[in-house]
Parts: structure tokens; sequence; C-alpha cells
């Protein structure tokens, strides 16, 4: 099948066969993919619906001469599941509570205190530019566009640097 014909079709001629040749396709093996990597079959399936979302209102993206339409397809896919993983990590607002708070478990203290020291540690044991686009992304909460931006590194660079570091910073702390 001529899956870049079919996108291309969607992009010049908002052509609804082509995209549901594209969705009936892709669709399943982007959910089933989503799955493998962890996530749940409502959040497989809602991810995969906004991928194939994103591929309806983004066609014009599409460049056949840099990947193919699977890459791209998956590429966006895997860019949903960070972003539905960010989405849930963040805290929720909890409840405020009136009067004095409890001390803190002293043992709970000391290992956080421990395990702070250690994640200092792996940090400082790796690259200068790996750590510092590592602390660009965690704290300073920039997205990889965002550091390829302010850096002016290509995009490619920061998302390999960023996943050697993560690798290093894992096997560190294991």
């Amino acid at each position: 099948m001529d899956w870049a014909g079919l996108v291309i079709r969607v992009r010049d001629d908002g052509d609804k066969a082509a995209f549901a040749a594209l969705f009936r396709h892709f669709a399943p093996r982007v959910k089933a993919f989503l799955m493998k990597s962890g996530a749940g079959a409502a959040l497989a399936e809602e991810c995969a619906q906004d991928v194939m979302a994103t591929l309806w209102q983004k066609a014009h993206l599409f460049d056949p001469g840099r990947a193919s339409v699977a890459t791209w397809v998956f590429t966006i896919a895997r860019n949903k599941r960070i972003d539905a993983l960010r989405k849930s990590r963040r805290a929720e607002p909890e409840e405020l509570d009136w009067g004095p708070e409890a001390e803190p478990d002293q043992a709970e203290v000391l290992e956080a205190q421990q395990e702070t020291e250690r994640l200092g540690r792996a940090l400082a044991g790796l690259p200068d530019k790996q750590r510092a686009l590592i602390e660009r992304a965690f704290y300073s909460d920039l997205s990889h566009s965002e550091i390829a931006t302010e850096t002016g590194l290509p995009l490619g660079t920061i998302k390999s640097r960023i996943r050697l570091a993560l690798e290093k910073l894992r096997h560190d702390l294991a």
C-alpha cells in the first residue's frame, strides 16, 4: 500500500477515504504498540485516537523525504504516550489541613536525604553536555523542542543525549 500517497491525499484533498484506510491500518497497530510500552487498554485506545486525529490535522507536516508514514505515525504515538505520562504524574492539589503537621518519620527523612545524595552523585558523574540537558529538561521543565530552540542543537541530538543520560542514571542508581 502507498501510505505516503494516502497521507498526501489527506493533506492535499482532505480525502476521507484515504484517511479511513490509514486509520484501519495504523490505529490497531498504534494501540498495540502503546500497550506493549506499558499503557493500559483505555489509555492506549485514547492515545491511538489522538494519534490518528493528529495525522488528520497535521498531514501537512508529513515529509516523505524525511521518514516513512509508519515512522511518522509511531513517533507521534510515542510523543502522545510521553505527554500522557507527564499528565498523569502531575500532582493533584491536596486538601488543606488545618492545625500542626505531624513530624516526619526520621528514618524516612534520612532515606530521602540519602536518595537525594545518590542522585546528586549520579548527576555529577554525567558528561557535562548530558547533565546540562537533563537539568534543563527536569529542573527547568522544558520540552525537548524548547531545549533545542534554546540551545540551537538539533532535536535528535537533544533526545539522544537525554536518553543516554537517563540510561546512565538508571544504571548508577540501580
